[in-house]
């Protein structure tokens, strides 16, 4: 009976020793289920990984592309990070067997365009980051296999085009980094699906234009960044299809034309009880004040007010002119109607002397 249970614990014993040196350059944990390979110059994925793995730690490596169906042995996996490589390719399928996956970081490789097999079998993923890579479109097939995301970081990137229902299979998406890209334009329907979207963030961009719609469909909006971009003017409509309970603004950064029509949008807004421009006193203005060179949008409101007074007093004089002249034509009218009445009455005297 002794000899039994010594010999359980000494097969017990070796079974964790194997284990801990699965491979020679990987750390194992069994009671954290964890694997940490980071920073071992892999150039490719190890060939021998400890099945109970359910966090894996590829990082601050020189993986160059993820084969198809290349994590067969950790199927179990739920977090995956392969972060600081050099990986510019993702094949069809390469993450297909990670039915449980849950967090895939993918930031600081060399991806330059996204297939639409690269997302099989990623139905359960919530968090994905592709931030800092080589991404200059996104296509309407790009992330069609990601029904249950909830964070999105595609930050550092060269994005300038985002095409029609890119995010279309995107429902449960909370959050979207989209922050220090190429985008100049927001046109209707790249965001008709997210209506559980609570951050946007497009700062440091080269955006120009939002078409007034796009916002609309973004009901659950709680945080819309749009500092450093190159807004001169915006539409009250735009904002003002932001059906939110309480949406933040942040417009820092633009090289705003502080004209009256401007100044016109944002007293509105101002006025609109869910929407708030956090950062409106800070706002600085593009046109040129010849003494005082940039200014802030507030100090242009006496401006306005003089051109409000000014076409108020233009409107009333014009008014007063317009009445008057109504006035004084019925004088005249009523003036040739008497001496007309006058001149037949006397003609009617003469006419019974006879």
């Amino acid at each position: 009976m002794h000899l039994l249970l010594v010999l359980t614990f000494v097969l017990e014993v070796q079974s964790r020793i194997m284990n801990l040196n699965f491979t020679s350059d990987c750390t194992c944990h069994i009671e954290l289920k964890s694997t940490n390979c980071t920073s071992s110059n892999y150039t490719q994925l190890p060939m021998y990984l400890p099945p109970f793995t359910e966090q894996l730690d590829l990082s601050f490596n020189l993986l160059s592309a993820i084969e198809p169906q290349a994590f067969q042995a950790t199927r179990r996996l739920r977090i995956l990070l392969l972060n600081n490589n050099a990986i510019s390719k993702l094949a069809n399928g390469a993450f297909s067997l990670l039915e449980g996956l849950l967090r895939l970081d993918l930031s600081r490789n060399r991806i330059s365009t996204l297939s639409e097999g690269f997302s099989l079998g990623l139905g359960s993923l919530r968090e994905l980051s592709l931030a800092e890579n080589r991404l200059t479109v996104l296509d309407s097939s790009c992330f069609v296999h990601l029904d249950f995301l909830q964070r999105l970081n595609l930050s550092h990137n060269t994005i300038k085009t985002i095409k029609m229902r890119a995010f279309g299979s995107m429902s449960t998406l909370r959050q979207i980094q989209l922050d220090w890209n190429n985008i100049t334009i927001l046109k209707n329907g790249i965001f008709s699906m997210l209506r559980n979207l609570e951050v946007l963030n497009l700062r440091h961009n080269q955006i120009n234009c939002l078409d007034v719609g796009v916002l609309s469909p973004l009901t659950s909006l709680a945080v819309l960044d749009l500092t450093n971009n190159n807004l001169s003017s915006i539409q009250f409509k735009t904002f003002l299809s932001l059906n939110t309970y309480s949406t933040h603004i942040m417009l820092q950064g633009n090289p705003w034309k502080c004209d009256c029509d401007l100044q016109r949008v944002f007293r509105k807004l101002s006025n609109v009880k869910r929407l708030f421009l956090d950062d409106y006193d800070n706002l600085t203005c593009l046109n040129l004040d010849e003494i005082h060179g940039y200014y802030t949008m507030g100090l242009d409101t006496e401006l306005c007010v003089a051109e409000m007074v000014t076409v108020l007093v233009i409107t009333i004089t014009v008014v007063i002119t317009v009445v008057a002249a109504i006035v004084m034509a019925e004088k005249k009218r009523k003036k040739k109607n008497k001496e007309k009445h006058w001149t037949e009455v006397s003609e009617y005297s003469c006419g019974s002397q006879d």
